[in-house]
C-alpha cells in the first residue's frame, strides 16, 4: 500500500472518530441507553422473529402467531438501535470531512495570495547561481541529465516535443534524451522512431525506447526507462509530457537549484498554454497553474 493510501485511510479514520465523538457529545447518539421501544435488542430473539415471519410460522415469547404490530415493534428496535446511529455517524463524518476540505482550500488561497502579495521567489530560500564554466574540465563540469518524454499515440505533437527537448541549452555530451514510446499504433511508432533517428544524425544523444504492454501506463514507462544502463549514469532527470515544449534555457535555470542545494530533491516548474486564448476554459486553467512551484515556463 502506498504512503498516500495509508495517509488517506488514517485521515478517514480520524474523521470518523471525530464524527462519533461529536455525535455523542451533542446527544445525537447515545450508546448507554436501551432503545425507546421494547427494551434491549437480543440477537437470537431478532433472528427468531425474522425466521418466523419468513417461514409463515407462529413465533412469540408467549402463545399466538406473529402479528404486524410485533413486526413493527421489531423494526422500530432495529431502526432506533442500529440504522439511525449509523446514519447519524455517517452524516457527522461527512460534515467533518467537508470542514477539512474547506479549511484546506482556504489555506491554499491564503498562501497563494500571500506569495503574490510579497512577490516571493524561490531564490529567497534556496541558493541559485548560474553554473560557471570550468576551462580544465570543459563540458564535464556539467552534470549528466536524462530528459524523459513519455508518449502514447502522440501523432500531433511528437515532433514538437522531441525537437524542444533536443534543443535544450546544455552540453550535448552531458545530456541524454529518452523517448519512451508506449504507442499502440504501429504507424505512429514508426514515425516517432524516424524522428529520433533524424536527431541522431544531427549529433544528439537520443534514445528511442519502445515498450510493449501498458503496465503502469505512463508511470510504468518512466520506471522502465530508468532501468536502462545509460539512465543510471545520469545525476538528474527532467520529465516532460508529450505535449510540453520547454524553453531552451530550462535546464540552465533549474539544475543550479540541485547543485547549490543538496537537500532539494524535486524542482517543479510552472507551465502555461501556448494557444490558451483559443480555449474557453483558459481563465480557469491559467489561474490554477499560478500556484505551482517555480516561475519557469515549460
Amino acid at each position: 500500500m502506498e504512503a498516500g493510501e495509508i495517509g488517506g485511510a488514517l485521515l478517514f479514520v480520524l474523521a470518523a472518530a471525530a464524527a462519533v465523538l461529536a455525535a455523542v457529545s451533542t446527544g445525537a447518539v447515545d450508546f448507554s441507553h436501551p432503545p425507546a421501544v421494547g427494551g434491549q435488542l437480543d440477537f437470537q430473539e431478532t433472528i427468531s422473529w425474522f425466521t418466523g415471519v419468513y417461514n409463515g410460522a407462529s413465533y412469540s415469547s408467549g402463545a399466538g402467531a406473529v402479528s404486524l404490530a410485533e413486526v413493527h415493534e421489531l423494526w422500530v428496535r432495529v431502526r432506533g438501535r442500529v440504522i439511525a446511529p449509523a446514519l447519524q455517524v455517517t452524516v457527522w463524518a461527512c460534515m467533518v470531512m467537508s470542514v477539512m476540505l474547506a479549511v484546506e482550500a482556504l489555506y491554499n488561497c491564503v498562501v497563494s495570495l500571500g506569495v503574490k502579495a510579497i512577490g516571493w521567489r524561490p531564490e529567497w530560500r534556496f541558493k541559485w547561481e548560474p553554473l560557471a564554466g570550468d576551462e580544465e574540465k570543459g563540458s564535464a563540469h556539467y552534470p549528466m541529465v536524462l530528459v524523459q518524454i513519455p508518449m502514447y499515440n502522440e501523432l500531433e505533437v511528437y515532433k514538437l516535443s522531441i525537437g524542444a527537448a533536443c534543443e535544450l541549452k546544455w552540453p550535448k555530451d552531458r545530456m541524454i534524451v529518452q523517448v519512451l514510446d508506449n504507442s499502440t499504433d504501429p504507424l505512429i511508432k514508426n514515425l516517432v522512431e524516424l524522428e529520433c533517428e533524424t536527431w541522431v544524425t544531427k549529433g544528439l544523444n537520443i534514445k528511442y525506447a519502445p515498450r510493449s504492454g501498458q503496465k503502469g501506463f505512463k508511470a510504468g514507462a518512466l520506471k522502465k526507462g530508468m532501468e536502462c544502463d545509460y539512465a543510471r549514469q545520469c545525476e538528474y532527470v527532467a520529465i516532460f509530457d508529450a505535449d510540453f515544449q520547454p524553453e531552451p534555457d530550462f535546464l540552465l535555470r533549474t539544475i543550479p537549484f540541485f547543485v547549490h542545494n543538496p537537500k532539494v530533491a524535486l524542482v517543479q516548474a510552472r507551465w502555461s498554454f501556448e494557444f490558451c486564448s483559443e480555449w474557453h476554459r483558459e481563465p480557469v486553467d491559467e489561474d490554477t497553474k499560478d500556484v505551482l512551484r517555480l516561475p519557469f515556463q515549460s
